[in-house]
C-alpha cells in the first residue's frame, strides 16, 4: 500500500519557493494602483462581453442560468471526481485511491488557506462587491428566473466576491491533475473543463475576472506548493489509506463497487 512514486515525502524547495513567489507577485500586481486599474478595465470589458448577450439571446441566457444553479455545482463536482478516480486515465488504477486522498488533503489545506486569506482581505479592505452589484448596465439572471433563484439558489451576485472560492476549487483540481497528466490531450481536457466551469460565475456577474485569475490562482498555487512540494500530501495520503483500508475492504466485497478503481487494492 506504499507507492513512493506518486507523492514524495521530502521538501522540493525550488518549486515550493516558486509556488510562494508567484501568488505574492500576483497579489503585488493587483495591489499596485496601475495594475489594479488594468485589472478593472479588463474585467469590465470581459463582463460586458459575456453578460450583455443575456438580454438579447434566450439560448445564451438559459444555458448560463442553468449553469449558475447550485445543483449544477454538484454535477461539476461529480464530473471532476469521476475524472480523478477513473483508473488508467491520469492515474494508474492501482494509484487512484492514493491520488484521491492526496487531492483531498490538498483541498482541505486550500480551504484553511482561504479562510486565513479571506480574514486578511477583510482586515485590509480588499473585499468588494461583484460586478452585477456595481455596474448599472448589468443583466441579472435572477430577474428573468426569480423562481429559480428562490428554489435552486441561482448565483448571480455576491457582496464578498474576492477571492473566487468556486474558481479556486476548480483551479486546484486542474493544477493537481495537470502535475500528473500524461499527454497534451489530457492537459487540454483538464484545463478546458476548468475554464468552462469557471465561466458561469463570470457570465452571471457573481465574480470579477480578478477574483479568479488573481484570488483563485493565488489560493490554488499556495495550496499546491505547501501540499504537493512538501511531505504533507505523502504523509496525509498514507494516514488516510491506513485509516480507511478496512472500509474499502468491505466495499470491495460489494458487486458493483468492487469494480471501481478507487475501491480495488492500492499499490
Amino acid at each position: 500500500m506504499n507507492n513512493p512514486g506518486l507523492f514524495q515525502a521530502r521538501w522540493n524547495l525550488g518549486k515550493l519557493v516558486l509556488c510562494n513567489l508567484l501568488p505574492l507577485a500576483l497579489l503585488g500586481f493587483w495591489l499596485w494602483p496601475s495594475g489594479h486599474m488594468l485589472c478593472v478595465m479588463f474585467d469590465e470589458w470581459l463582463f460586458r462581453l459575456l453578460n450583455a448577450p443575456l438580454a438579447s439571446n434566450s439560448t445564451w441566457l438559459h444555458i448560463w442560468a442553468v449553469a449558475s444553479l447550485r445543483p449544477f455545482d454538484a454535477i461539476v463536482g461529480l464530473i471532476l471526481l469521476t475524472l480523478l478516480i477513473r483508473g488508467d486515465w491520469v492515474f494508474k488504477a492501482l494509484d487512484v485511491r492514493r491520488a484521491f486522498f492526496g487531492f483531498l488533503s490538498i483541498l482541505v489545506l486550500m480551504l484553511i488557506i482561504r479562510l486565513l486569506f479571506s480574514k486578511l482581505a477583510d482586515t485590509m479592505g480588499w473585499q468588494h462587491d461583484s460586478p452585477s452589484m456595481m455596474l448599472q448596465d448589468a443583466v441579472h439572471m435572477s430577474d428573468y428566473f426569480p423562481h429559480w433563484e428562490k428554489t435552486w439558489e441561482l448565483k448571480d451576485r455576491s457582496s464578498q466576491s474576492f477571492p473566487g472560492d468556486h474558481a479556486s476549487v476548480l483551479l486546484i483540481w486542474a493544477l493537481f491533475m495537470g502535475v500528473f497528466s500524461r499527454g497534451v490531450g489530457q492537459f487540454l481536457v483538464i484545463w478546458g473543463l476548468t475554464l468552462l466551469f469557471m465561466m458561469p460565475r463570470l457570465v452571471a456577474g457573481a465574480h470579477w475576472g480578478q477574483d479568479d485569475y488573481i484570488g483563485g490562482v493565488l489560493l490554488a498555487v499556495w495550496a499546491l506548493g505547501w501540499g504537493y512540494y512538501t511531505p504533507y500530501a505523502a504523509k496525509a495520503s498514507n494516514f488516510l489509506l491506513r485509516m480507511t483500508n478496512p472500509l474499502f475492504n468491505l466495499l470491495g466485497k460489494l458487486p458493483l463497487l468492487s469494480r471501481l478503481s478507487v475501491v480495488r487494492a492500492t499499490a
